[in-house]
């Protein structure tokens, strides 16, 4: 059986580098999956214990040349990442510091080249018109002001510019050269392998110059410099850098929020007495004591006290919910203003809150299908630009008319520079990380970006009737024995409840509900037999009770025709029928009602106005489902199934061509939940639900599926706009840096505006997803 294992991976710096660890783990005999994000800095890796183990795929990592860690045996929680986040703000502080320095250190290079950048200074034309027509202008004002700054001397200008451009490549960029370095070591290259080529080369150029200047001369070559575009390029990339970490951050934000909401102590009382103790001391059993206004610090039950309860961390909702004696309360959660005495049921790794971040952890880690384009061209990227920068090179000197070596130079630098895979390697993971930390604050985990983008692309929504559509929570309305027998009401009921109190169904559950308020007495039955979506039957005092609907009652040849007349009434109204026949005749029939959930035909009505076609799927009779149907606003019933039929049920539409969502609660909803291109289970709903789907709803609200499919829409609508204005930017900004508008216009793109253009694109990538944080998702609107 495959195991998991979320990896701790640095170094990784683009998309580039991501595929390349990616590809390593894939290759690993026992691998069956990888999944490696950059944003998180993790690789979700499922592999065969027998051919592999956390230790090998830790060598494979670090063999590409970036760091791995064993995966930390305990659960993700608020330390962990407390830590990652003080990581992450550690990395934009460092990037800020270096950024500014480089950014004033290009400024003062600036200002000391001017006399070099001018017409007059350089002696010849310039490779680059619009700087040139900049620093004309400038040195003409300059010169007014600061006549001393044109009296020193060229080589002494060139010599300080050579210092000071040295030191300032070695403290602010000697990462960007050391990464460089160690991808070559490994035979790869990622973005710092480009933007290595790029300032190596402009300033060993330029020290060349500099050194010895009559070598350029005896060739007809001026002996420019270039340390300003070397330093303003990597001010330029150190800011991009430094927002995209913050951004970046921004982007995990939800995850370490939901992280914080776990106490670090808790109240325990023991013998009487009270005192606080860590919370990883804290045992199932233990009694914990919460006091007004704290935060719940684990899952349990409360035995004395009531309350009100913000569970908006969990729900999305923030009216407070009434807590009594008997009731659950979930850690993170913040108290009202009653205290509160709580049983501990689930703590540590096992707990509702640990449980949510493991899954948006998971989730944000996974890699949604859309991203394998991204991928594929990240893995050849770099080459790519290696070897057009050295076409580029070529043609200019092969072509221009005047200073090819200026100009091809130029234009090869330019290119290494302004093609970047970063914005390819963002585009994806940014947007799914924003979107799952968005969903958990509606109140929807989405399990993994897979599921994100299935969700996306759903145009029929299928909805289950019991739990679903209506509350979950059904009565008895009344119980009508049969007439023309001896049977009376409380007999009815006394007989339909033995059976059922072994049922787990929640008819069953009303039926035993309603026995125990009417005082009746409780019996044990005897070989029970249960037939799902059908009914059960007993032995009950001697006799056999057969309790369901009546094609159960048919298959075993019990004749329920004198129950018509108050089966067809129950239906019409809404209401579900149940038949009780004893010792094979016909006794009665106990009428359950099961109430629409409030607010789920203004849910329904949203998943209509957003192009969505709504089916309703029950194992309830056809005029029960038609009433609640019409109540809820929904057009098509499908009524009377199993749970193999409702399977049957969904595959028939997937084969008519649709994305089909299917939204359930019980355990008869797992197989159609699995079998369905997006399985969602609503809040309150059982293990097996939950498990099964691929979308779990924190809150019983319809309006929640609503949500997550809305939110899915925007998700992918922001990673299509993304992956365009990635690929659309490398498609355009290559050819300009390249030198196509040259003939046509004589501009010549500069390596500074290119590295300008660079970090523009992945700062605007990630800008853009960040967007879905406040995103209008519940607009009335479709989207």
């Amino acid at each position: 059986m495959a195991e998991h294992a979320t990896l701790p991976v640095t170094g990784m710096t683009c998309a580039a580098c991501q595929s390349r660890v990616q590809r390593a783990l894939e290759a690993e005999p026992g691998v069956e999956g990888a999944a490696v994000n950059l944003l998180l800095g993790s690789a979700a890796v499922e592999y065969d214990p027998a051919r592999t183990s956390p230790e090998r795929l830790v060598a494979a990592v670090r063999a590409t040349g970036y760091g791995a860690e064993l995966p930390s045996s305990g659960p993700v929680g608020h330390d962990h990442m407390l830590m990652h986040g003080a990581a992450q703000l550690e990395e934009y502080h460092a990037l800020r510091r270096k950024a500014i320095a480089a950014s004033i250190g290009g400024l003062i290079v600036i200002f000391f080249s001017v006399p070099l950048m001018t017409s007059a200074g350089s002696g010849h034309d310039s490779v680059d018109p619009l700087m040139r027509g900049v620093m004309d202008h400038l040195a003409s004002w300059l010169s007014g002001v600061l006549p001393w700054l044109f009296a020193i001397p060229r080589d002494a200008i060139t010599w300080g510019l050579l210092v000071l451009t040295a030191a300032l490549v070695v403290w602010a960029g000697g990462d960007f050269y050391r990464r460089a370095w160690s991808a070559l070591r490994h035979k790869t290259a990622d973005m710092y392998t480009l933007i290595t080529l790029g300032t190596g080369a402009a300033l060993i150029y330029s020290a060349i110059a500099t050194v010895a200047p009559g070598i350029f001369i005896r060739h007809g070559i001026a002996p420019d410099v270039y340390y300003e575009a070397v330093i303003l390029i990597i001010a330029f990339i150190l800011a991009g850098n430094a927002l995209e970490a913050r951004a970046r951050r921004q982007t995990t934000a939800a995850l370490r929020a939901l992280a914080a909401l776990q106490p670090a102590t808790a109240r325990v009382r023991h013998d009487g007495i009270d005192r606080d103790v860590l919370i990883e001391s804290v045992h199932s059993g233990d009694v914990v004591v919460v006091r007004p206004g704290e935060r719940i610090p684990v899952d349990g039950a409360v035995l004395e006290g009531d309350s009100a309860v913000d569970e908006s961390m969990l729900t999305g909702e923030s009216l407070p919910v009434a807590k009594v004696a008997g009731g659950g309360v979930t850690g993170g959660s913040i108290n009202g203003s009653g205290a509160l005495l709580v049983q501990a049921t689930r703590v540590g790794a096992e707990s509702t809150l640990a449980a949510i971040v493991r899954l948006m952890r998971d989730a944000q880690a996974s890699r949604a299908p859309v991203q394998v384009l991204a991928d594929r061209i990240s893995a050849v990227f770099v080459p790519v630009i290696v070897a057009l920068s050295l076409v580029t090179f070529a043609i200019w000197m092969a072509t221009a008319d005047h200073s090819p070596a200026l100009r091809g130079f130029a234009a090869a630098v330019a290119v290494l520079i302004i093609a970047c895979p970063c914005a390819m390697g963002l585009a994806v993971p940014t947007a799914v990380m924003v979107a799952t930390g968005r969903g958990a604050s509606l109140g929807v985990l989405v399990k993994s970006g897979e599921a994100l983008q299935r969700a996306g692309e759903v145009d029929t929504v299928v909805l289950d009737k019991t739990g679903t559509v209506t509350q979950g929570r059904p009565a008895v309305s009344d119980v009508i024995a049969a007439a023309g027998t001896d049977f009376t009401s409380d007999d009815v009921l006394v007989f339909a409840a033995a059976v059922e109190s072994l049922s787990q169904h929640p008819l069953a559950a009303a039926i035993v509900a309603e026995r125990d308020r009417r005082g009746l007495r409780a019996v044990h039955p005897m070989a029970f037999q249960s037939q799902g979506g059908m009914g059960a039957r007993g032995n009950v005092d001697g006799r056999v009770v057969t309790v369901g609907n009546d094609s159960y009652h048919a298959e075993l040849s019990i004749d329920v025709s004198s129950l018509r007349d108050p089966v067809l009434g129950a239906a019409a109204s809404g209401r579900t029928p149940v038949l009780v026949s004893i010792g094979g005749t016909a006794a009665g029939v106990i009428v359950v009602a099961d109430p629409i959930r409030a607010g789920a035909a203004a849910a329904i009505a949203r998943l209509k106005a957003a192009h969505l076609d709504v089916l309703l799927l029950t194992g309830d009779r056809q005029e029960v489902a038609d009433a609640i149907a019409r109540e809820a606003g929904i057009d098509q019933v499908i009524a009377h199934v199993l749970p193999a039929e409702k399977v049957a049920a969904i595959e028939r539409l997937q084969r008519e061509g649709h994305v089909v969502a299917m939204v359930g609660d019980g355990v008869n909803d797992a197989p159609a939940l699995a079998r369905a291109d997006v399985g969602i289970a609503m809040g309150g709903g059982t293990a097996v639900a939950v498990e099964a789907a691929d979308l779990a709803l924190m809150r019983d609200d319809l309006d929640a599926v609503a949500d997550a499919i809305i939110l899915s829409r925007r998700t992918m609508r922001i990673i299509r706009q993304n992956l365009g204005w990635a690929f659309g930017y490398n498609l355009l900004a290559v050819p300009i840096a390249a030198g196509a508008l040259y003939p046509a216009t004589g501009l010549l793109l500069s390596p500074v505006l290119a590295s300008a253009a660079m970090a523009l694109s992945s700062v605007s990538v990630v800008g853009n997803s960040l967007r879905l944080r406040s995103s209008a998702i519940r607009a009335s609107s479709p989207p």
